[in-house]
């Protein structure tokens, strides 16, 4: 897949860019840039209302139909806005879950009341949305959750604890996958609920992250309730549509993406020129591999948004971007620290300026910069949407055809 070298495409670029010029002004203005995954520098409020920004220029809903209140935008005219977005340095998406996740899916396997009771409140920015997959005992291994629904005078009641739910104190509604059938084991058994937060059913502990934020939660259920049309796909089918909205994470933004991990490569060199340490051959050699790695980072995202073009559902084989991206970032991190040096263990006593607050917890005696926090962060993306070992199997099982794993 190319979107390049395309006069129509060059103009709808023109189009994104010339919007954000428009509109990133005023308090928005002051956040270009900033707010990107693991960095926790604008504030969670900034960023919502920066999504109602573009939900009024009818952004959010570009790889919707139209019927729905959507763009209807091609594949390659997604890939081309999410790249501009991140080359005009806009600031960084909150993760709308509700947007990239659960929207997709209802559209794939949701009903049509089901789709027209929550899209279109969804690309209007009116309601957001926490995932609840993992579990203290369920976190890559999805399978073995045990948070359970049961169906109760017309109403799934449901009971459990969901953990690294993000944002999950700012949500309006949680999807979650629950076991519905009692004494069901593995894959068989479970659903795929929509519930509403703001019930008393519901109690949220953040938890504070090593970078100082707290965007995890615990997420805890106490018979709490969720109407009984609200299982997505039909009751016993969770896992299949868990599985469809884990695709769709790793969709056309993947470029923009890549585009955001080619600026910060960029300023880590400008960072080795200046501090000298570019004259040090082994980090010009760590320097060098990263690039390549980068590049092909982007040619192996690049294909997948080609296998996408087949359509439907992305398959398993997105599992493929995940790792290389994945332990790219996490080396990235560990590159940054080497450009940085001794200066990189020395955290400014300046503590929390312009550190939002993320809870009630107490935040360190200190302040951490740019290359610190996706150090520190990065270690997470080996881990969260899939570890690494979860993603090889995948890959060997569903992508090569290998046998399954000995158990």
């Amino acid at each position: 897949m190319d979107a390049w070298n395309d006069p129509a495409l060059d103009a709808f670029a023109d189009e994104v860019r010339t919007w954000i010029e428009e509109h990133c002004v005023g308090e928005f203005a002051a956040y270009r840039g900033r707010g990107w995954t693991g960095q926790e520098d604008v504030p969670v409020e900034v960023q919502w209302a920066w999504e109602k920004e573009l939900a009024s220029g009818g952004w959010l809903g570009i790889d919707f139909p139209a019927w729905i209140g959507g763009r209807a935008c091609s594949l390659a005219e997604q890939v081309v806005f999410h790249r501009t977005y991140v080359e005009s340095r806009a600031p960084g998406r909150l993760p709308n879950m509700g947007l990239t996740l659960l929207g997709p899916t209802l559209m794939a396997f949701g009903s049509e009341a089901q789709q027209r009771r929550f899209v279109p409140r969804i690309l209007s920015a009116q309601d957001y949305w926490c995932q609840g997959y993992s579990e203290p005992d369920a976190g890559s291994d999805l399978a073995n959750v045990k948070t359970r629904a049961e169906l109760v005078d017309g109403r799934w009641v449901v009971n459990g604890q969901k953990i690294w739910t993000s944002l999950a104190q700012y949500a309006q509604w949680i999807f979650m996958v629950v076991r519905t059938e009692a004494g069901s084991q593995r894959h068989a058994g479970l659903s795929y609920l929509l519930v509403p937060m703001d019930q008393p059913g519901i109690e949220i502990r953040p938890i504070v992250q090593i970078t100082g934020g707290s965007e995890f939660n615990e997420t805890f259920f106490s018979d709490a309730h969720t109407e009984e049309s609200l299982v997505v796909g039909g009751a016993g089918n969770g896992w299949k549509v868990a599985m469809g909205t884990l695709g769709f994470e790793r969709g056309a933004s993947t470029l923009g993406q890549q585009v955001s991990y080619r600026q910060e490569f960029d300023d880590l060199v400008a960072l080795a020129k200046d501090n000298g340490r570019l004259a040090d051959p082994v980090v010009r050699q760590e320097l060098t591999r990263s690039f390549v790695e980068l590049e092909i980072l982007r040619f192996n995202q690049l294909r997948m948004l080609t296998a996408m073009t087949s359509g439907g559902v992305p398959g398993p084989e997105m599992s493929i971007g995940k790792l290389y991206w994945a332990s790219w970032h996490r080396r990235m991190g560990e590159l940054a620290m080497l450009v940085r040096g001794a200066s990189a263990m020395v955290g400014s006593s300046d503590a929390h300026n312009g550190h939002p607050s993320f809870g009630d917890h107490e935040l360190p005696d200190y302040e951490i910069d740019h290359e610190q926090r996706t150090f520190l962060y990065s270690r997470a993306h080996t881990i969260y949407g899939g570890s690494n070992q979860i993603q090889r199997n995948v890959i060997g099982e569903r992508v090569l055809g290998l046998p399954r794993e000995p158990r």
